[in-house]
């Protein structure tokens, strides 16, 4: 017979807050989650830990509460904490080891730095593109046509649309046969997910990136290494320009 005191209880994590010091200056969402980072890939909070409530941490950093919440949520979207409504927030298991020590650069979470992680992101993307038609199977093709017919059937369910993009791209990658390339790829769109979710409600977003995958679904088919580089950068071309407004409207 299972007693109250032999159920497992969340762990506590009552040293976080008082490990955690203000910030020099009013922090913004980037420089809150990347102070946390810091301490929850440092490998000394056990997974399913709790962490402290919303007004502890924003207490500890000298910051206001929206911060601290926008922060929580950027590493959600990561992987790095859970968020269970009503109850808290959670260290997830393996945290320490999901992402690696450069993914403390905050890149999802500063524009400037996500500019630039764009830019270097078009040129990794056009390589993915041009191996995958050098090495490419028929059954890598049927793959990737199965998810652009999944984002054709997501019709206005952006979350559903934005699933279906990320696969096309990572199977890409996985056909290019590169793990390094296609390891840093998924971390790369990984952190991108938050701003990728803006885009979609920029009009002309759905139709222009079915438009563009069938380019480069079309030259991995017919195995041209040179229109599947053109047509994947014609594709981040866009796709940047769509970004980049999604950006000037969070200004």
């Amino acid at each position: 017979m299972t007693t109250q005191s032999d159920q497992q209880t969340p762990a506590a994590a009552p040293d976080l807050a008082q490990l955690l010091r203000p910030v020099v200056r009013e922090s913004s969402v980037s420089e809150v989650a990347k102070r946390l980072l810091d301490h929850l890939t440092s490998g000394d909070i056990r997974p399913g830990t709790r962490l402290p409530a919303e007004r502890q941490l924003a207490e500890a950093l000298g910051v206001a509460r929206s911060s601290v919440r926008g922060a929580l949520s950027a590493l959600d979207v990561l992987g790095i904490i859970e968020i269970r409504p009503g109850s808290g927030s959670y260290v997830r298991e393996g945290t320490s080891e999901f992402l690696p020590r450069a993914i403390n650069w905050g890149l999802m979470l500063g524009q400037r730095r996500t500019r630039d992680l764009v830019e270097v992101r078009t040129h990794m993307e056009a390589v993915s593109a041009r191996l995958a038609a050098q090495r490419t199977s028929d059954a890598d093709v049927v793959r990737l046509e199965e998810h652009l017919q999944h984002m054709r059937e997501a019709g206005g369910d952006a979350k559903a649309f934005i699933e279906a993009d990320i696969a096309f791209h990572l199977e890409t990658a996985r056909i290019a046969g590169n793990t390094v390339l296609s390891d840093i790829l998924h971390s790369i769109r990984a952190l991108l997910q938050v701003w990728m979710e803006r885009v979609s409600d920029i009009e002309g977003t759905v139709s222009g990136t079915l438009c563009e995958h069938d380019a480069v679904l079309a030259a991995i088919r017919d195995r041209d290494p040179e229109a599947a580089d053109r047509a994947m950068a014609e594709h981040m071309r866009m796709a940047n320009a769509r970004l980049s407004a999604a950006m000037e409207q969070a200004d």
